[in-house]
């Protein structure tokens, strides 16, 4: 009889001490930045093992399938958005018994339709291409030990500088009178879950007729396998549904923003008063006054817990990016940034949060950072020494 073999301790003995240490930082922030911040470091490490051990990077999966027709990520996606589409409805009904009054769901990320919406996805989508990954998978990525992944959340934050800039320019000539569409108040709950469902299977349904199975991967211990696809959608859209019950939709860029902001804002670069930023919805931005934030928090433990599932699995496997992958990076990551200030969020705090609470801000969002993603795609397969 075969012995199942066990990992090495010089594989798990850190990951645990890592993982230690994100209930260390859960403890303290809970006792001195409020039991939101502490739980928020165990939602963000939670998150970070599964987008770590799923492999759940929007470009690395999206380009799997244009390249090879491997939709399992996509697949994945679609999961985890028919989960989050299901937990979210059934809170919904506790924040907002009548959704055809007017009011939305306290917190949702539920933002405006319009043209800037559209060009902050398509720049976000052609960013994460030329940056090798969107926001929430450099930082988890940072985990495995990418040393580009620093640079490309700098080039965010200067991206995001940027949209601060450019603002009160598109608020005033389009976004001010953005209509914000959300499904339940047209289709009630009912309708609303049929609709999205229906869309999502559809959509599932589209991937499997173009799917091709790939090639087996070669044989691994079992520590190491990645997990499959749909068992990671399926885990992040019940993550999705409790974090927006416990303390907010997830999101990765309102610290960043808010980072970019205070510096900014401290720098003399913004204008006095950016119009109308502070009553929209999605990953907000703040002039930092405190060191710690629930989304700060939420960051945090992300990398810590896919530094631990990189450790475990001996995925940790830091290297010297050359001069051009730094360029990609930056550049992508200005993108990024930009696109995720005007957007509201990014492909998780937009796309995911916003798909998951019936916003068509969300799906609005997929399409256009789709259609970037693939021309960011297309020019990477053009560049000299891509």
């Amino acid at each position: 009889m075969s012995v199942t073999p066990l990992p090495s301790p010089r594989f798990w003995l850190p990951a645990l001490l890592v993982l230690c240490a994100s209930l260390l930082l859960s403890r303290h922030l809970h006792a001195h930045a409020g039991a939101s911040a502490g739980l928020s470091v165990l939602l963000g490490a939670a998150f970070g093992i599964v987008l770590q051990r799923s492999r759940f990077c929007f470009y690395c999966v999206s380009r799997d399938f244009i390249e090879t027709r491997d939709a399992r990520g996509l697949l994945g996606i679609v999961a985890a958005l028919a989960v989050g589409t299901l937990g979210y409805h059934l809170l919904f009904g506790a924040f907002l018994p009548d959704p055809s009054g007017g009011r939305l769901p306290p917190g949702a990320h539920i933002g405006p339709v319009s043209g800037v919406l559209a060009l902050g996805a398509f720049a976000f989508g052609l960013g994460m291409a030329i940056a090798g990954s969107c926001i929430s998978a450099q930082l988890y990525r940072l985990g495995e030990g990418l040393l580009s992944a620093p640079v490309a959340l700098l080039g965010a934050a200067i991206g995001f500088v940027l949209g601060f800039l450019s603002w009160n320019t598109l608020y005033l000539r389009s976004l001010q009178q953005a209509p914000v569409p959300w499904l339940p108040q047209h289709l009630g709950y009912d309708g609303s879950l049929l609709a999205q469902l229906a869309l999502l299977t559809a959509l599932a349904l589209w991937l499997g007729r173009a799917h091709r199975p790939a090639a087996a991967a070669p044989a691994q211990p079992w520590w190491q396998r990645r997990w499959p696809t749909w068992a990671g959608g399926i885990l992040i859209g019940a993550l999705g549904a409790a974090a927006f019950l416990r303390v907010a939709p997830l999101g990765v860029t309102a610290e960043l923003g808010s980072l970019a902001r205070t510096a900014a804002d401290g720098a003399g670069w913004l204008p006095a008063r950016l119009e109308g930023l502070d009553t929209l919805r999605g990953c907000a931005t703040v002039i930092k006054d405190t060191l710690w934030s629930n989304n700060g928090a939420f960051v945090a433990g992300l990398v810590l817990g896919a530094f631990a599932a990189a450790l475990s699995a001996g995925d940790f496997r830091p290297r010297l990016p050359g001069a051009g992958e730094l360029l990609r990076a930056l550049g992508g990551g200005v993108l990024m940034g930009w696109g995720a200030m005007v957007g509201l969020g990014c492909t998780v705090g937009t796309l995911l949060s916003g798909i998951m609470a019936a916003a068509v801000s969300g799906w609005v969002f997929a399409l256009f950072a789709g259609v970037g993603l693939y021309a960011g795609w297309w020019l990477r397969r053009r560049a000299p020494g891509r």
